[in-house]
């Protein structure tokens, strides 16, 4: 049952992040793109690592605490709850939600719903899919080929973010900075 629902919600979320990487993308004619190459940069580590991690998965022994199986039932779990974090920061932001960097000329700053408790709760959820990707694999090395390098390009792609953030919004923006956090509530 649960590699059948792996499959699933694996597949749900590659789907789900194409159609939201080509539909929600934000033209120069209606917005102000500051991406800086991070979307492609993103694509780029998210495939070749998730690809690197499954396929040395496949052939490596578990290893992560004794190979442990009710790692692939927290990385289905963690994997759900990072779509339902994700999908519900985009359906928040609504329109002005895009693939690439870029702010509305009509766009506001949006400090509610989930955004109260996180300033990129979209890549909360993206980065929690890394996670359980990795502790599906339930190997070491997988896990750190799922997690380290898609952590670092997020990590870039929110400076990104955040700096066309400031330009747009400034001292509103560095407010909401001061009281809600970047990416993982109370800590980060």
């Amino acid at each position: 049952m649960i590699p059948a629902l792996w499959q699933l919600f694996y597949w749900l979320w590659v789907a789900s992040e194409v159609v939201i990487g080509v539909g929600t993308r934000t033209k120069n004619s209606t917005g102000k793109t500051r991406d800086r190459g991070s979307l492609i940069l993103l694509w780029i580590v998210i495939v070749s690592s998730m690809t690197a991690a499954i396929w040395h998965s496949e052939i490596a022994p578990p290893d992560m605490f004794g190979g442990a199986h009710i790692l692939k039932l927290i990385g289905l779990i963690v994997l759900m709850i990072a779509l339902a974090i994700r999908w519900t920061a985009i359906y928040t932001l609504g329109k002005a939600f895009s693939s690439n960097v870029a702010i509305l000329d009509s766009q506001k700053l949006n400090r509610s719903g989930i955004y109260r408790f996180v300033r990129h709760p979209s890549y909360l959820g993206l980065w929690l899919a890394f996670l359980a990707v990795g502790m599906h694999s339930r190997n070491w090395l997988s896990f750190a080929i799922a997690t380290i390098p898609t952590t670092a390009a997020l990590l870039y792609r929110i400076h990104v973010e955040e700096s066309a953030l400031i330009q747009a919004f400034g001292d509103d923006y560095r407010d909401y900075s001061k009281s809600t956090k970047r990416l993982i509530p109370g800590l980060y």
